[in-house]
């Protein structure tokens, strides 16, 4: 992967949990339920490369 692709890729990612912050604070979602979430979300997409 070329360097720009791959620095574009961190950035990218870096603004998406941004987004993804901002927005759980503007909803005023409990930060503990956002991160239930993404380890639910963790575990669901883990469980399926066991397949």
């Amino acid at each position: 992967m070329p360097l720009p692709h791959f620095l574009a890729l961190i950035a990218f990612v870096i603004l998406a949990a941004g987004l993804t912050l901002g927005l759980a604070v503007w909803a005023d979602l409990p930060l503990a339920a956002l991160g239930f979430a993404a380890l639910a979300g963790s575990l669901v997409l883990g469980a399926r490369q066991w397949r």
